[in-house]
């Protein structure tokens, strides 16, 4: 998968793409190609194509030979601002007030075709064979700095992974202010920029917007990657579609603090980069210290958003989330929340999980409110131990009880949080993240623990590692409800390490509880959640199968949030709850059905009071369930597809299996259009041409047809057709059940 030929060009390929760079004149590395295979090349073909100086007129010469070389108009692949290259670079490092400013050489290169997967730090891994790793040392022998550049090709997928390593040779102490993961230079600025944008309550949708000179930046300052964007970017080439043109797009597998910029030069060139945010971040390297960078995912389509979600969701599933989800089913849940709140007891909930199974459920969530003296969210974080009025005989004989039942049993936590009325709080007030002034900012009536402090990881996880033996948990939810303000870390300030490295630290820790909890327990299963969809990202998807999209589950809502989400993220991390109606984030009302229908695209659970239901909605929720576990495995990993452009009063998207003989699709319509058309398609380019497929169990068409003419849309009353109406009024929903039946013959 990896050819180094002359001892200068490196050709990353597999059957899909070809990622090609060189060494430089300078002994810098050099960018090519990135984009569909090239097969397998000679030194002659790669001469072709790198650039010949032609200096340009006011750029400035790289050295003061007699060269016109300059870096002011080559595409790199680790560049450096201020050495004749005047756009923004990946790496800033400086001694004291002082910056440097770096030339790093390449000396040497070697290749690995291991990459386990380990707990310690998110990562992407694969099998002994089905990936090889090119690492490329270079240095600079002025300011005694080594940098490996780690580049990974995959057999199985489009993605270029990289990550580096920085280390100090030198005997004084250097300072990184700025470190990327992901660059990717493009010769063109023939792109829209796609990113996914929103708030609380309306995570990810698609933005996009045209490249001109100049620059545009995505970013989290919150401690988190956040609701507003996320660190997923995307370079659509203009007039593309959701099945036509290329598209470059790259994401990090880091869950804190990100920039995504992409910056057009005076000759209409593309930089595009992304990592760990500079802004207040840094991190000092003593003698023989290292620092390495998450890793970045670079993604490569030719065939529209379509095959870039697919390409990433495939990569994802089988080289970043543990492999043990891909085998086991997702439980359907039951959560507590919106049917009782904080108003329950060890009774009432185990008679909604009787009810819950019944139905036909399969897990029941515990949600907020189970531990301390916690009546309202405004108090007890921190106090991880039974609420004895809620549960006298203690939530072990609680979990018992639902356990009797046939149900798994699954619990909140908000390990990160800590509330000012808690023991935690009172004991060790220097594990607040807070300034040491008397003015500080406070979130949903809570602080944050300082997880940059080793100690109160571990005091956090022995509290939780007592619940989760005492009831045999089989799911946690992790929520994290406030951002960080004042970051300030008592701790480090006793280390003498700047405050600059906080949130990078803060992260890790993190990710040192998901160790702890995954190392001793390490079939429970952890969905992730901030405030909803405020954490949706790679790096969690590495401890957390499963992510709470949004603290919105109005099913109107969802269909933006889940059809920006499921561009960069895999179905299977999608979880989805049948709420309450009215909706109890937006009081729209809207029918059980449409609920349903469009809940059970991912993980499926319901969050609702089932003793208000009537017998006919209990009834529709059994059939419900029953069908999705009739196609479970489908309709949370099967290839996902969205089958409409804009998706602004219409959305209609699919899932197929990969033989193509199954294929689920569902079609959604916000408003009523008054006397629309009586007949309507929507071109399915997904199945086998050559199969014959029946649609609900009725009609009978080929695949060429449902290619090519398409999938007839559900009748809308439109005042006359009361007989063949098959959707009426607004928010309607309609789900085709497409199975193989026979190979028709001819194409």
């Amino acid at each position: 998968m990896i050819e180094i030929i002359a001892e200068k060009y490196f050709h990353l390929r597999n059957e899909e793409i070809s990622y090609l760079f060189y060494i430089m004149e300078n002994q810098q590395l050099g960018h090519l190609y990135y984009g569909s295979s090239l097969g397998k090349l000679t030194e002659e073909d790669i001469d072709y194509l790198t650039e010949r100086t032609n200096k340009s007129a006011g750029t400035v010469k790289y050295s003061q030979d007699s060269s016109l070389f300059t870096l002011a108009d080559r595409a790199q692949e680790y560049p450096v601002y201020g050495t004749s290259d005047f756009k923004k670079g990946t790496i800033e490092v400086f001694k004291g007030e002082t910056p440097l400013y770096l030339d790093f050489k390449v000396t040497d290169y070697k290749l690995t075709d291991e990459k386990e997967r380990q707990l310690s730090a998110p990562k992407t891994y694969a099998a002994k064979g089905e990936s090889e790793t090119l690492t490329i040392t270079l240095k600079d022998v002025d300011h005694h700095l080594e940098l490996e550049l780690n580049y990974t090709v995959f057999k199985d997928s489009a993605a270029i992974v990289k990550s580096q390593r920085l280390r100090n040779l030198g005997e004084t102490p250097v300072n990184i202010q700025k470190m990327l993961s992901g660059i990717l230079e493009l010769p063109t600025a023939d792109y829209e920029f796609l990113h996914l944008s929103g708030a609380w309550l309306k995570e990810r949708h698609i933005k996009r917007q045209s490249l001109q000179q100049g620059s545009v930046l995505v970013s989290s300052l919150k401690g988190a990657s956040g609701h507003q964007h996320n660190p997923f970017i995307a370079l659509q080439q203009k007039n593309g579609s959701i099945d036509t043109g290329e598209v470059y797009a790259m994401n990090v597998v880091y869950s804190g603090n990100f920039a995504g910029q992409v910056e057009v030069d005076e000759w209409d060139k593309t930089r595009m980069m992304l990592g760990i945010n500079p802004e207040y971040f840094s991190k000092t390297l003593k003698k023989e210290e290292q620092f390495d960078t998450p890793e970045a995912v670079l993604m490569y389509s030719n065939a529209g958003l379509n095959q870039l979600s697919s390409k990433y969701a495939t990569f994802i599933e089988n080289h970043i989330i543990d492999p043990q989800w891909r085998l086991k089913n997702r439980p359907i849940v039951f959560n507590n929340w919106e049917a009782t709140y904080f108003n329950f007891n060890h009774q009432t909930l185990l008679e909604l999980a009787e009810s819950g199974k019944q139905l036909g459920m399969e897990c029941f969530v515990l949600d907020d409110g189970w531990f301390g003296k916690r009546n309202v969210d405004r108090g007890s974080l921190g106090d991880w131990w039974t609420d004895k009025e809620k549960f006298p005989d203690g939530i072990g004989a609680f979990a018992k009880d639902i356990h009797a039942l046939g149900l798994q049993f699954g619990l909140w936590f908000e390990p990160e949080m800590v509330s000012p009325d808690s023991h935690i709080c009172a004991e060790h007030p220097e594990w607040v993240v807070r300034h040491p002034v008397e003015r500080v900012s406070i979130g949903r009536g809570q602080y944050v623990l300082d997880f940059s402090n080793p100690e109160v990881v571990s005091y956090i996880y022995g509290q939780m590692k007592k619940i989760i033996k005492e009831t045999n948990l089989d799911y946690i939810k992790w929520d994290m409800n406030r951002n960080i303000t004042e970051a300030y870390s008592p701790y480090l300030e006793k280390q003498e390490i700047a405050q600059t490295e906080f949130f990078h630290r803060y992260i890790l820790g993190v990710y040192s509880l998901y160790e702890k909890i995954l190392t001793d327990f390490p079939d429970v299963l952890i969905e992730g959640c901030a405030g909803g969809g405020g954490r949706y990202d790679l790096g969690i998807l590495f401890y957390s199968p499963q992510i709470w999209p949004s603290d919105d589950s109005d099913a109107v809502e969802r269909l933006a949030i889940q059809t920006g989400t499921l561009l960069a993220y895999p179905l299977s991390s999608f979880s989805n709850h049948v709420s309450a109606s009215p909706n109890h984030q937006v009081e729209r009302v809207t029918s059980l059905k449409m609920r349903q229908d469009l809940a059970m695209f991912g993980p499926l659970g319901y969050e609702l009071d089932l003793h208000a239901l009537s017998e006919l909605e209990k009834e529709q929720i059994k059939t419900q369930i029953d069908y999705y576990k009739q196609h479970r495995d489908l309709l949370t990993h099967g290839h996902f597809f969205q089958l409409l452009e804009t998706g602004e009063n219409e959305v209609c998207w699919g899932v197929v299996s990969e033989d193509k003989k199954e294929a689920i699709i569902g079609f959604y319509r916000i408003l009523a259009k008054a006397n629309n058309p009586s007949l309507e398609y929507i071109k399915i380019p997904v199945l086998d041409k050559k199969k014959l497929y029946q649609i609900n169990g009725e009609e009978d068409v080929r695949g060429q047809v449902l290619e090519h003419v398409g999938l007839r849309k559900p009748y809308q009353f439109n005042g006359a057709n009361h007989e063949q109406a098959q959707v009426r009024g607004d928010f309607q929903s309609y789900i085709y059940c497409i199975q193989a039946i026979d190979e028709a013959e001819g194409e």
